[in-house]
């Protein structure tokens, strides 16, 4: 089962074939040992957490002291990952991932702690993700959706969101 790296340090790719027949398809999404020779380091989860979101909802940028491990299951997301670290070379960059139920978008992401995330829904989409420390507000951080350093091109604009994700600021801090 392939991971890859990204071009973001800490943020990878996880994916592997998918068996397809009459009854359905299997797809074994993820195996620890792998993904912990990928990252370099153990690797944990303590709490797993299942959003549905409808079209045009979008959850993010979300910056926490965990590592997730995100999958949609049901629907269809665009999943976007930013480097938000001051620190790191990559600074103020994002990815985009189309992770759903077409063939080629059953994969998941590896998002290191520290890294925002987002994703949003394009139909109604059932997303999980797995986190490495179980949910406490304290260290949880965000960044503005519409951030102009990130220039992510949404789908749906505008978008659904919640009062928390609406006031997030910007990384310039304006």
């Amino acid at each position: 089962m392939p991971v890859a790296a990204t071009s973001i340090s800490g943020l990878f790719v996880v994916d592997s074939a998918m068996h397809v027949d009459g009854r359905g398809f299997f797809r074994e999404s993820y195996r620890l040992s792998e993904l912990q020779q990928a990252v370099g380091r153990p690797v944990s989860f303590s709490q797993a957490n299942h959003s549905r979101s409808a079209a045009g909802v979008l959850r993010g940028f979300h910056v926490e002291p965990w590592d997730k491990l995100v999958y949609v299951v049901r629907g269809t997301a665009l999943c976007v990952v930013a480097d938000v670290r001051p620190e790191s070379p990559t600074f103020g960059t994002s990815l985009s991932f189309l992770l759903g139920d077409q063939p080629g978008e059953r994969r998941r992401l590896f998002i290191a702690e520290g890294l925002g995330n987002a994703f949003q829904a394009l139909v109604e989409t059932d997303y999980l993700n797995e986190v490495s420390r179980e949910f406490e507000t304290s260290g949880r951080n965000g960044i503005a959706w519409d951030d102009p350093t990130l220039a992510v091109e949404w789908p749906i604009v505008p978008p659904i969101l919640s009062a928390i994700d609406a006031a997030q600021p910007r990384l310039s801090g304006s």
